[in-house]
């Protein structure tokens, strides 16, 4: 019988993430022996082993890694239905649009203007993440629709409209050598012995390979770049959250960044086809900028 019920999947995850069972127990609120229990079970119902088991923990085996990933998206659609049908039933409901803070600030504006102008539009309400969360938000039913940007964000299974390419920018504190430079290309901003690239997260949670701090938010890395720790290079609209202690100087030589709308398939909200007009309207695509004034990227960056 291959029915799992959304009581094991939440087990699973726990354990799996936790990748050890007295924290997965204590996290779910249960106790250990019928945590076990319910993994074993769970394993003998599938007829594969899904995590390998010492004293010290659990392993993932490659079965693990496949439920895992299925489970998450199971549990985000099930979550997502709730609130999906909670909102459709709410007459006052908003639109919820989620996009990481500081991120396509004036593209925001421009949209949320553009809404406010039109008659019988519902109203927006804006939440702000960190970088790499909109997907999961969106995959949730957190967030109706988002402000994402390829080629970083996890765009998988989303409907998209782009809305603009952009340059992007090495952010770098004040009093470095390389901030007094006009522009920069990407062999200057590699292998700075003294600002090593800030690493953020893969889309599987792993870290690229680098001597540069792992970090997750962007008020760490604002505060890493002003201590003179770290430099990234992030797209030039991003620059909304620069503090006094930064400069930007344009990285001439590497992709530029595509801002899109992303929503759930086959959605048929009339508020989300609303948004998704006023989108296209303003949509505008800026060619690379001349050599010396336009902006780049390093994907593992952002």
């Amino acid at each position: 019988m291959d029915d799992l019920e959304t009581r094991e999947l939440r087990y699973f995850v726990a354990v799996a993430e936790e990748l050890h069972f007295g924290r997965a127990a204590d996290r779910l609120g249960i106790a250990q022996p019928p945590l076990s229990r319910a993994i074993r079970q769970l394993e003998q119902r599938l007829g594969v082993q899904l995590l390998d088991r010492d004293r010290r923990g659990a392993t993932l085996t490659d079965a693990g890694r496949v439920l895992l990933r299925e489970a998450r998206g199971a549990l985000d659609a099930v979550t997502a239905a709730a609130r999906r049908t909670r909102r459709a039933g709410d007459p006052k409901r908003s639109l919820v649009l989620v996009t990481k803070a500081g991120a396509s600030h004036e593209l925001l504006q421009r949209l949320l203007h553009t809404l406010a102008s039109e008659p019988g539009t519902a109203p927006v309400e804006i939440l702000l993440c960190e970088v790499g969360e909109q997907a999961r938000l969106l995959r949730n039913g957190r967030a109706d629709v988002a402000l994402m940007h390829q080629p970083f964000d996890d765009l998988a299974g989303f409907d998209t409209e782009p809305l603009c390419v952009e340059g992007q920018v090495a952010l770098l504190p004040a009093g470095h050598p390389l901030a007094a430079r006009r522009h920069l290309t990407l062999a200057d901003v590699h292998n700075v012995p003294d600002l090593p690239i800030a690493r953020w997260p893969r889309l599987d949670g792993s870290y690229p390979d680098g001597p540069g701090p792992e970090v997750r938010t962007q008020s760490q890395l604002a505060q890493l770049v002003a201590l003179g720790k770290t430099l990234l290079v992030i797209p030039t609209s991003s620059r909304a959250w620069q503090w006094p202690d930064h400069v930007a100087v344009p990285v001439t030589d590497a992709p530029n960044v595509t801002t899109v709308l992303a929503w759930p398939p086959n959605s048929h909200s009339p508020a989300i086809a609303s948004l998704v007009r006023s989108a296209a309207e303003l949509r505008t695509t800026a060619s690379p900028a001349p050599q010396g004034e336009g902006p780049g990227s390093v994907p593992e960056a952002w």
